[in-house]
C-alpha cells in the first residue's frame, strides 16, 4: 500500500473538500485544515511519513514572521527531530553527486520584510540555524506595500478596474489578478490606484544592508524577480527582464552574484528555468507543498513545503512529515 493511500484510508475525514492551491482558501477553510493537521498527528500514518521523510529533502517556506515565539518553538522542534542544512549544503551536495543527510531541512523565507530581520533572525542565530530569504528586488530600500497587499486595500477603499467585477471580495478579486496576463494585472493596478479614495499604507521594506547582514548571519539572499509577477503570465521579455534585472541590482548591493531563486507564483517556467541557467542559477525553488529527493533530481525544480509562524507543532510535525501535504493533494484530488 502506497504512503497516499494509507492516507486516505487513515486520515481523510468526512468533511468538506479542502481547495487546491490555485483557489483562495476563505478562513473557516484555513480553520479546517490547521484543525486537520493537529490531530492528524495522532493518525497510525504518521509515523510512517516520519520514517519516510527521514530519506527526503525538506524544504520549509515562510514569509514574515508575525509570532516570534512560536517560530522560536518550530525552530527548537527542527533542532531535536531534524538536520538543518543551507543553501552551500545543498550546492554542495549537488556538485559532488551525494546525498544530503538524513531529515536534512532547509529553511527559507519568500517575500521577506523586516519581520524577518526583526524577528526571524535572532531565533535562527541562537540556534545557529542557516536559512534562505528570496527577496522581491524593486521593494528593497522603499516604503512600498506588496502589490497584492495593496490592491485588496484599493478595492475596500472604493477602487475599480476595468477587468475586475465590482463587489468582488478580496480572494477573488485577488485571484482574478494572478490570473491576468501580466500587461493587464499591472493596467489593473494602476487604474485601482487613480480610482481609489485613498492610498494603500506605507510598508517599510528591507534596505540594501539588510540584505547584507542577513547574508552574514547566514541566511542567503536569493533572487525573488524584480516585482513579483506570475512568470506563466509574462511574455519572454518579461520573464527575462524579471529576473535578470533582480540579479543585477542583487550582485550589485551584495558584491556576488546570487546562485538561488524561488518562483514567485510558486510554479515552475520553462523559460524562467533557461534564463537562470545562462546565469548561473544553482537552485530554484517551487511552492507545491511536497518534500523532494535529498540529492533533488532537478536542481532548479526543489519542492518546497508552505509553513507559517503561527503553525502549532502539532500540525508543524505532520507538516515535516509529509502527512499533511498527502493528505492535502487527495482531498483536492477528489474535489
Amino acid at each position: 500500500m502506497s504512503y497516499a493511500t494509507t492516507a486516505a484510508a487513515v486520515c481523510a475525514p468526512p468533511q468538506p473538500v479542502v481547495p487546491s492551491a490555485a483557489a483562495p482558501r476563505r478562513p473557516r477553510e484555513r480553520g479546517r485544515e490547521r484543525d486537520r493537521g493537529s490531530w492528524l498527528r495522532f493518525s497510525p500514518a504518521q509515523p510512517l511519513f516520519r520514517a519516510r521523510a527521514a530519506q527526503r529533502l525538506a524544504v520549509l517556506a515562510y514569509h514574515g514572521i508575525t509570532d516570534p515565539r512560536s517560530f522560536g518553538a518550530q525552530l527548537d522542534r527542527l533542532r531535536r527531530l531534524a538536520t538543518p542544512v543551507s543553501v552551500r549544503d545543498v550546492e554542495r551536495s549537488l556538485a559532488e553527486g551525494r546525498p544530503l543527510p538524513p531529515r536534512s531541512v532547509l529553511v527559507t523565507f519568500d517575500d521577506p520584510d523586516r519581520t524577518v530581520l526583526r524577528h526571524a533572525l535572532p531565533e535562527l542565530v541562537a540556534r545557529r540555524i542557516p536559512a534562505a530569504a528570496f527577496v522581491i528586488a524593486e521593494l528593497v530600500g522603499t516604503e512600498k506595500p506588496f502589490w497584492w497587499h495593496e490592491a485588496g486595500f484599493l478595492a475596500q477603499h472604493g477602487g475599480r478596474a476595468r477587468l475586475l467585477p465590482r463587489g468582488a471580495d478580496p480572494d477573488r478579486m485577488l485571484a482574478l489578478l494572478k490570473a491576468m496576463p501580466d500587461p493587464d494585472r499591472r493596467r489593473s493596478l494602476a487604474e485601482l490606484r487613480v480610482s481609489a479614495h485613498r492610498r494603500a499604507p506605507a510598508r517599510e521594506q528591507l534596505r540594501p544592508e539588510d540584505l547584507r547582514v542577513l547574508r552574514d548571519a547566514d541566511v542567503t539572499v536569493g533572487n525573488h524577480t524584480l516585482g513579483h509577477p506570475s512568470l506563466r503570465r509574462c511574455d519572454e521579455a518579461t520573464v527575462h527582464a524579471e529576473i535578470a534585472g533582480a540579479h543585477r541590482v542583487l550582485t550589485r548591493w551584495l558584491g556576488e552574484a546570487p546562485s538561488a531563486f524561488a518562483y514567485p507564483d510558486g510554479g515552475y517556467d520553462e523559460r524562467a528555468d533557461a534564463v537562470l541557467r545562462r546565469l548561473g542559477y544553482r537552485l530554484g525553488f517551487l511552492s507545491d507543498h511536497r518534500l523532494g529527493p535529498r540529492l533533488p533530481e532537478h536542481p532548479l525544480r526543489i519542492s518546497r513545503l508552505q509553513v507559517d509562524s503561527t503553525t502549532s507543532t502539532r500540525r508543524f510535525d505532520t507538516i515535516l512529515s509529509g502527512l499533511e501535504p498527502a493528505v492535502r493533494r487527495l482531498l483536492g484530488a477528489q474535489g
